[in-house]
């Protein structure tokens, strides 16, 4: 198990960008693919985007496609979402969390950690 916690969320106009951030603990990162899902209220936990251990594979939810980036850095246990062009339709708790599927996967039952979730709100 690797432990996460989740940074970056906030309040932001429609449009904009944020960058959220999942630090992980132990030394065992790099061999656990990382995924980023969202909730938004009443509506069920989605798939956002995912990377595999060496960060050379990348997906995304088509819902963010060309709009949303994730990335990781090995050497600091953590793992990125950059969103850019953010929608209303964004606004959702965000979760990292880590799969021992280090080749990746969009399968919220294929993450075995999850972060508490960050709170990303877009106003119109």
């Amino acid at each position: 198990q690797v432990q996460l916690v989740e940074s970056g969320g906030g309040l932001v106009q429609a449009g904009g960008s944020l960058r959220l951030s999942c630090a992980a603990s132990g030394r065992t990162f790099s061999s656990y693919a990382m995924g980023w899902f969202r909730q938004a209220p009443g509506k069920e936990r989605e798939f956002v985007a995912a990377i595999n251990w060496s960060g050379t594979n990348t997906y995304y939810a088509d819902s963010v496609k060309g709009r949303f980036t994730i990335s990781r850095d090995n050497a600091k246990n953590t793992v990125y979402l950059q969103m850019d062009r953010l929608k209303p339709e964004d606004t959702a708790a965000y979760y990292c969390a880590a799969s021992s599927r280090p080749a990746g996967s969009t399968w919220s039952r294929d993450f075995g950690s999850w972060g508490q979730g960050t709170q990303v709100t877009v106003s119109s």
